[in-house]
């Protein structure tokens, strides 16, 4: 096959025919991929003797790997899978012991997560652990933090791609030198030929070719999905055939550029790579590059076998044509070395991941092995061994190679078999616990949100400020003008999503503003909510600051999958390594309709942990909250009240200077009955119903909580309910949803029980979405009438004497 090809090769470009004639090269990129697949093998055995839980290696994919390391430049991205460790390699930002390191989950040397994800998953530093800036990009190569679920590589590469293009047109980014040397950048996306079956791969290569930017897609075709072969997964068992409408014919054509090779010529994938990386990255325009015949030693990863469906024949021709024998074909064939140098470079290959290997547990273990000793040290000082605690000293004697987490188990079961006990020993068996719990704490615990100075939590307080007769404004256009101001003083500032650009948004708030900022930072997007947010992710992960739009609430489920998986976990996953300060901009509540009506508050609380979630009642206070999440690096979610854009607020003096602290519920009416705890559109349904009680002299004391993540940081409605003593829940999700979110909070959290003289009470919309219309609004949804009835029942309850009749 390869003599064959070598033929078809009469010519190479002059950067590929230096390379493929440079012995030193050819044997060093041979000798990297020896060490990874010998790495690969190793792994699956330490996964089977049950020192790492699972692994997934990039066996198979080493030559193309190898190849494509060779045209990669320092400022480029990668967004890829969990084959990629090749490519690592070969660039040199993974080290064999850092390989098993993360393979072992140390949280110590695992220097891509830190032990909190899977091996193979990779990040490189794009942010300053203190200050929260970007540090130099175009002085590296970037990896931005894998993710596993499938395909979901792609829309953040979108937006790490577009980024280039933003740093080539926009004049006024061209001093920041050290995240982009204009636009040159490419973003390299690898993924596995069945993983293109996913709907957001398509959705992600139309958008790239419709946008022209350098999104260059790299497809390791090894012929399944697991077990599941490319006939049942791509039309004409092809990825590259099947995309042939999406491909440019010309120069001045838009679309893609579509390559295919073969994962076991070495020489043509060198000279391909240069050929059509180059032309990426003068031209922008995207390409999908097809590496067929692809091997896959063993399997899809250690937790099976691919014996089981592969036919035998199937499995024969894989150890025919793996890609590193014909490589080594190949090498001998053009006179490169003998096989006596090869099998030699092998040899060495073997020893050096033994080695590393060894290094990497040692790293891992000892610490384990230390504690561990101090722990029979204690039980053994330990007095009065009763049955119980020798049952648990002899399961410790037991334990081979263990897990802290196990030794940690064993110690609490101890504590248990202690209690009452009074002595030193067991004094240091506490204490032993509470340091592994503290330890525990900042191992896997941490950087859900910024510990960056500039941490939205960090920005200085500023207060609206009103002349004494304020103009009168409608919301739309308060926030209308506080984004001019924005875009004015921030060229990073850029704004996207459906109808954004020309109409300025379906409401208005960015209305004459593409006209006035041009459409490379003000722009619509096709029909593709999950694309969207992928965009949001990589241009922030860049250093721009984009504003990303839903249209409305209920389409966020569509995006809400790269938002839970990849931007709410960013920074956790890469142990506070890359951030990506991304606004995703929406709006909600109170429309009539099932498909324009939600407010999903409680799957998105549950999903988006990681995020901040903005729920202002209004749109001065939106204004503030845009203003504090842009000064800081933590991703927010700012949902706008729907029915807000038409009502008339006062027009704040210092519009676009002044902020609103994260975390800090405002009472907009003080009052000692009852205090009702709710946000958004809600509130104003609340003031009414406040208003419907005054004639029953119950006083209400009405909080905003104004953001839901995070929640009341200082403990102001407990303060509230110490004054009542009665509380109430309100907001427009299901039952069970954010009010039960925000109940928890409350009287759990801040302890709130203990200042109860009354059951709880939640004041929600129904089971089932709003039907359409303004009858179905009102049955379905909290009114004022339903806030007078819960206030007035829940008062009634508990002073029957106060009024003349109950409800």
């Amino acid at each position: 096959m390869i003599e064959n090809t070598i033929i078809k090769q009469q010519s190479y470009g002059k950067l590929a025919k230096a390379i493929l004639e440079d012995k030193d090269t050819v044997l060093k990129d041979f000798e990297t991929c020896c060490i990874s697949r010998e790495a690969s093998l190793l792994a699956r055995k330490e996964v089977l003797t049950g020192k790492a839980k699972f692994g997934i290696t990039g066996d198979g994919k080493e030559v193309p790997q190898v190849a494509l390391a060779k045209v990669m430049k320092k400022g480029d991205f990668r967004s890829g899978y969990y084959r990629d460790q090749t490519l690592m390699f070969a660039l040199g930002l993974c080290t064999v012991e850092d390989f098993f390191a993360q393979l072992y989950a140390d949280t110590d040397n695992d220097p891509f997560s830190k032990g909190r994800q899977m091996n193979n998953h990779f990040a490189t530093r794009l942010v300053d652990a203190q200050t929260g800036e970007f540090t130099n990009h175009t002085d590296q190569y970037n990896v931005i933090a894998d993710v596993s679920n499938t395909a979901g590589q792609f829309p953040r590469a979108l937006g790490l791609a577009q980024a280039s293009k933003q740093f080539r047109k926009t004049k006024e980014l061209k001093d920041l030198k050290h995240l982009s040397r204009q636009g040159n950048e490419i973003c390299f996306a690898t993924i596995g030929d069945a993983s293109t079956s996913e709907g957001i791969f398509w959705e992600s290569l139309n958008a790239a070719g419709v946008m022209q930017i350098p999104l260059f897609v790299n497809v390791w075709d090894d012929g399944y999905g697991i077990s599941v072969p490319k006939k049942y997964q791509t039309i004409k068992e092809s990825i590259s055939e099947a995309m042939r409408g999406m491909e440019s014919k010309d120069d001045s054509d838009t679309g893609i550029d579509i390559y295919n090779t073969k994962a076991g010529d070495y020489a043509g994938l060198i000279d391909l790579y240069f050929k059509a990386v180059q032309k990426t990255r003068r031209t922008h325009r995207p390409a999908l590059f097809h590496v067929d015949d692809v091997t896959q030693p063993q399997g899809h990863s250690t937790s099976g076998s691919h014996e089981r469906y592969k036919s035998k024949e199937r499995l024969q021709w894989e150890r025919e044509n793996d890609c590193i024998l014909l490589f080594e074909s190949w090498i001998i064939t053009q006179g490169l070395a003998s096989a006596e140098e090869l099998k030699d470079i092998r040899r060495k290959a073997k020893q050096t991941v033994k080695e590393g290997r060894n290094r990497a547990w040692r790293s891992y273990f000892t610490p384990v092995k230390t504690r561990l000793d101090d722990l029979k040290a204690i039980y053994k000082a330990l007095p009065d061994h009763s049955a119980e605690l020798n049952k648990v000293m002899n399961e410790l004697q037991m334990l081979i190679n263990p897990f802290l987490s196990e030794v940690l188990q064993n110690a609490k079961r101890a504590k248990f078999a202690t209690l009452g006990l009074q002595s030193d020993a067991r004094t240091k068996l506490l204490d032993w616990i509470k340091d592994v719990e503290n330890l525990a704490q900042v191992r896997y615990h941490s950087k859900l949100y910024s510990d960056t100075q500039k941490s939205a939590l960090q920005v200085p307080v500023v207060q609206p400020n009103y002349d004494d007769e304020p103009q009168l404004k409608n919301g739309f256009e308060i926030i209308n003008t506080f984004f001019d101001k924005k875009f004015e003083e921030n060229p990073l500032l850029v704004a996207f999503g459906e109808d954004v650009g020309q109409i300025g948004d379906v409401n208005q708030g960015f209305a004459g503003l593409q006209k006035k900022y041009g459409e490379d930072r003000i722009f619509d997007t096709g029909i593709r909510e999950w694309s969207i947010m992928g965009q949001a992710i990589g241009l922030a992960a860049r250093g721009l600051r984009p504003i990303a739009e839903i249209q409305y609430l209920d389409y966020l489920i569509y995006g809400l999958e790269p938002l839970s998986d990849d931007l709410a976990t960013l920074r956790w996953r890469s142990a506070g390594l890359q951030a990506a300060p991304a606004i995703i901009r929406t709006r909600g509540h109170r429309l009539e309709g099932i498909w324009h009506a939600g407010s999903p508050l409680g799957m998105i609380l549950n999903s988006l942990r990681g995020m901040c979630i903005l729920t202002p009642r209004n749109m001065v206070q939106a204004a503030g909250l845009y203003n504090t999440m842009l000064q800081s690096d933590d991703p927010a979610l700012m949902i706008e009240c729907l029915n807000g854009y038409r009502l008339k607020e006062d027009m704040p003096t210092n519009l676009g200077d002044y902020t609103v602290p994260l975390g800090v519920p405002e009472v907009l009416i003080e009052g000692a009955d009852v205090t009702l705890i709710t946000y958004g559109s809600c509130v104003r349904v609340a003031q009414q119903g406040v208003d419907l009680l005054k004639p029953t002299g119950i006083k209400v004391e009405l909080i905003d909580v104004q953001t839901l993540l995070p929640f009341d940081l200082e403990h102001r409605i407990v303060e509230s309910l110490k004054k009542t003593n009665r509380i109430i829940f309100m907001d427009e999700d299901v039952p069970g949803g954010a009010s039960a979110f925000m109940m928890q909070k409350v009287l759990e959290e801040q302890n709130g029980y203990r200042y109860l003289d009354s059951a709880p009470v939640t004041l929600t919309a129904k089971d089932h979405r709003t039907p359409y219309g303004s009858d179905g609004d009102y049955f379905t949804k909290p009114n004022p009438e339903d806030v007078f009835e819960a206030v007035y029942k829940l008062v009634y309850e508990a002073e029957p004497g106060r009024f003349e009749e109950a409800l």
